[in-house]
């Protein structure tokens, strides 16, 4: 490493000596005051100070970092983190362009040696297991021998890139949830290479990655393509961000969990808009917090929009890193560089300056859910009943159900062992404790469990139609469970342990018993499901469940008792004890000291060495797995899991000019809050749809099928699932829901239009040479950080997305797959513009000299001949974005790169 501003310095620890760059060097050059910028910029300036080179990362780029004020200049600036993440829905495509990447390297007569990851990354195989089974001891095993069965060839190709690539690590099946497994045990704090101490810092290809910023590491979700060219050495390109400071005081209350505190966290910093921002948490509130309560926080900065939601590294940190079994010399290394550099936070320390503050007194807080459609929606639980009741009657558009009068009273009937049960609208049919927001923290964790207890004790039962799961986030969560006695009462309610991994939150739910279904369906009921996760998208948890809350794991036990969402749980009573008594939720719920002592006594840092022991080496299922090793993957076009991709079949060396885009139709045309599983769905394939009908035709039976998700590294089978989430509302062909548009076409001068799915509209216009758009509102692309909600659209052929606004990742993606992110002006949307998607566009301004937000022109040409004029910005936001966009996409860009 080059030392371009005198930085490097020794530091000792036990004995031993280590080379840091120390921070100061840049305050003693007068460069920056360190006490003033907030610890998140700290880090990000370390990184830029170390890896300084004047190529990628130069002098001024370490000097914009420096310069950072709370209302400054916001210039573009690298960012190269130590490692990378990744979960298997979305690692197994990175893998896939890995290989496509080598493939075509060696075509070009280069060494496909030279596309390996230059930085360590680990892939958890979290997100292929399904809630087949459950309620049942055996579910887990069962579970887990259908995961092996339909993904056996998705784990071959992900052991053939382990032999394949160094840097590269696969923590196996049931194992865990990658955010806790990094959390748990990957993260180092502070990391060390050839003797050189520097900060944790990493991004992953799962957007709730910010989890780890509950540990003081800067970290956060990007797409594959992106997380791709960090590997390979690219740093990411971003702009110097503003730091919203979010100070926290007082005590959370009894009868209150940090499942609460974080839907209240969301639903305030959604309101403040802290998209593309910094979010660090500040103030005497962090004093009593414990880590985990403060990794439930930063999960979700996801759903609150923030790049990240950051606790800077204190005593807590170092306390949870005993607990979790880091060892004593990681522990200390960590706190003699933190506090070296000015990276440690005291209580006695003046607090940074932030672009912005908002603050929250945690005493404030109240049992909350979020939902039905978003989870920014909180609703607080005294409230819930009237809240639904309302949403069943309220319009589409404002996140309703908008059902008529008549069809409000609707119920069926459920039957079970000869007998029957009626179910209404806000039946609770899927009860889940699931997700990395939750199953990290053992204190709702161990709530839940002393709910099922109590509940056990006075008799209660969970209703006969309600599923019910708990999908642990470690192996770690099980064993105190055991130990402090909540397995078996839990267990008994139905909450057997049916897998270490995602599940219910990814939408990986699992079918609905028949006669549930059979009940859903018959009656068009507007089924509930209640989860501890964190998304609750509309067909993202299952496909007939229409309502989806977010809550705690104690309300989840409590819910699947009621059996209903349509209950004020502070007034009425959960069900009727063993004694025919009324038994309500405060009959049931913990102290505060209840779950406090129980947590003490059961969660053992030996628990955590030991099931981290050879958490690299799996199950034997898992060592059975036989692969075909080589630098080069044997593509087969038989494989309906795995496919060589197209997108560098074809490259060139020569960087081709870009051009304005003419005569393009509406592919789709959206509303708000379109999401990345409204555009690319993870859960479930129908048997009619695109997809469906390709792997039918391949030989693939409909049981068979499994998710979307698990078929990630096959373009062919990805492509045919763009836009096919059922309850994706396009508006050309409003009120129709679904895989829906319409297809345009001159011919003869006469224009026919025909209603048909958006894969055969996008193939029709890509067989005619007419470039496709797609008009949306506000937040296109909120959700998970998955790539293929840009690579899909890529290969239907859309060229540009039109918008009001944008998620962060999701724009990033656009760019990387050289999809044109264009803004509308302020005040103005397709609606104000009069546009209803049957116009032929022009969009003009697009050349090979365009800087970073050029404003474009866009003519639409209406069938009248009227043509609508107006302007959007090209999101384009650094000059090293827009060459990603001539080159056709960041792994275009890299490529080229690596081969001349």
């Amino acid at each position: 490493m080059q030392d371009l501003f005198n930085a490097r310095d020794v530091l000792k620890v036990g004995g031993k000596e280590y080379v840091i760059y120390r921070l100061d060097a840049l305050k003693k050059a007068g460069l920056v005051d360190l006490k003033r910028i907030p610890f998140s910029i700290r880090v990000v300036l370390e990184a830029a100070l170390r890896q300084c080179n004047d190529r990628e990362i130069t002098r001024d780029d370490v000097k914009n970092i420096a310069a950072w004020t709370p209302k400054g200049a916001r210039p573009g600036i690298p960012f190269l983190p130590a490692r990378v993440v990744m979960q298997d829905f979305t690692g197994v495509p990175a893998v896939v362009d890995l290989a496509a990447m080598r493939a075509a390297v060696a075509r070009l007569g280069g060494d496909p040696k030279k596309i390996n990851p230059l930085v360590p990354v680990d892939l958890v195989i979290d997100h292929s297991v399904q809630v087949d089974f459950f309620a049942t001891p055996e579910a887990l095993h069962r579970n887990t021998e259908v995961e092996f069965q339909r993904n056996r060839e998705r784990y071959e190709f992900l052991k053939w890139g382990q032999k394949a690539f160094s840097n590269f690590r696969v923590v196996p099946p049931m194992t865990g949830i990658v955010h806790q497994v990094n959390l748990e045990y990957l993260a180092d704090v502070v990391m060390t290479k050839d003797d050189v101490l520097f900060p944790d810092t990493l991004v992953g290809t799962d957007s709730h990655t910010t989890m780890i910023n509950g540990l003081g590491v800067v970290g956060w979700g990007v797409g594959g393509i992106e997380a791709e060219a960090v590997m390979l050495g690219q740093p990411m390109d971003m702009l110097l961000p503003d730091v919203i400071g979010f100070k926290l005081f007082g005590r959370l209350p009894e009868g209150v969990t940090a499942t609460d505190l974080v839907l209240t966290v969301t639903q305030m910093l959604r309101k403040k808009g802290v998209v593309d921002k910094f979010v660090e948490f500040f103030g005497p509130g962090l004093e009593a917090m414990s880590l985990t309560d403060r990794a439930t926080i930063a999960n979700m900065a996801p759903e609150y929009g923030a790049t990240m939601g950051f606790f800077p590294v204190d005593a807590e940190t170092l306390r949870y890193m005993r607990l979790t079994g880091r060892s004593e010399e990681v522990v200390a290394r960590t706190e003699a560089y933190m506090r070296a550099q000015g990276l440690f936070r005291d209580a006695s320390m003046p607090d940074p300056e932030f672009t912005d503050t908002l603050e929250l007194d945690l005493g404030s807080v109240v049992p909350s859910l979020a939902g039905p459609k978003r989870p920014q929606d909180r609703v607080p639980m005294s409230e819930l009943k009237d809240t639904f009741e309302k949403a069943l009657v309220a319009p589409v558009k404002e996140r309703g159900f908008e059902l008529k009068p008549e069809a409000l009273a609707r119920e069926a009937t459920f039957g079970t062992n000869g007998g029957s049960m009626q179910m209404k609208h806000g039946a609770v049919v899927i009860a889940a404790i699931t997700s990395c927001t939750n199953t990290s923290n053992p204190s709702v964790l161990v709530a839940a469990g002393l709910v099922a207890k109590k509940a056990v004790e006075k008799g209660l039962t969970v209703k006969p139609y309600v599923k019910t799961s708990l999908a642990p986030g470690s192996r770690v969560v099980t064993e105190y469970l055991k130990q402090a006695g909540l397995i078996d009462p839990l267990s008994k309610l139905g909450f057997n342990v049916v897998a270490y991994g995602c599940t219910t939150c990814i939408g990986n739910s699992g079918p609905l018993p028949g006669e549930v279904a059979k009940a859903v369906t018959g009656s068009d009921l507007v089924a509930a499901a209640v989860i501890s996760g964190n998304r609750n998208f509309e067909g993202r948890v299952h496909p007939l469940v229409k309502a989806n809350f977010l809550a705690s794991p104690p309300l989840v036990v409590a819910y699947a008792l009621a059996g209903t969402v349509d209950i004020d749980l502070v007034n009425e009573p959960l069900g009727n004890g063993a004694d025919g008594s009324s038994v309500y939720l405060k009959d049931v719920w913990p102290t505060q000291a209840e779950i406090a002592e129980a947590v003490e006594a059961s969660v053992k840092r030996e628990m955590f060495q030991d099931k981290y022991a050879d958490v690299f080496s799996g199950s034997e299922m898992w060592q059975e797995i036989k692969i075909s090793e080589g630098d080069l993957f044997p593509w087969s076009e038989e494989s309906t899991y795995i496919h060589h991709p197209p997108y560098f079949q074809s490259l060139t060396l020569d960087v081709p000019s870009v051009g304005d885009i003419l005569g393009a139709r509406v592919l789709g045309m959206f509303g708000d809050s379109i999401t990345t599983d409204h555009i690319s769905p993870a859960g479930n394939i129908a048997a009619d749809s695109p997809a469906g009908k390709f792997l039918q035709e391949r030989g693939v039976q409909p049981k068979d099928f499994n998710q979307y998700g698990t078929r990630r590294g096959n373009d062919l089978v990805m492509a045919r699932g763009t836009f096919a989430n059922i309850r994706l509302k396009n508006v050309m062909v409003a009120p129709k829901e679904g895989n829906w548009t319409k297809w345009f076409n001159v011919e003869g001068g006469t224009l026919n239009v025909q209603e048909m799915s958006i894969f055969d509209a996008a193939m029709k216009y890509k067989e005619a040479g007419i470039p496709t758009i797609i008009l949306a509102g506000k937040e296109y692309g909120t959700g998970s950080s998955r790539d293929w909600a840009a690579k899909g659209p890529n290969l239907q052929g859309v060229k540009a997305v039109i918008a009001e606004s944008f998620e962060r990742i999701h724009r990033s993606n656009l760019v990387g797959m050289g999809i044109l992110p264009l803004k509308f002006m302020d005040g103005q949307n397709a609606e104000s513009l009069g546009l209803k998607g049957d116009e032929v566009f022009d969009i003009s301004g697009l050349s090979d000299r365009m800087a970073p937000k050029s404003v474009m022109t866009v003519k639409a040409a209406k069938a009248d001949g009227t043509v609508v004029e107006f302007q959007a910005t090209a999101l384009l936001n650094t000059d090293v974005e827009v060459n990603y966009f001539r080159n056709g996409g960041i792994l275009h860009t890299v490529l080229r790169n690596l081969v001349e």
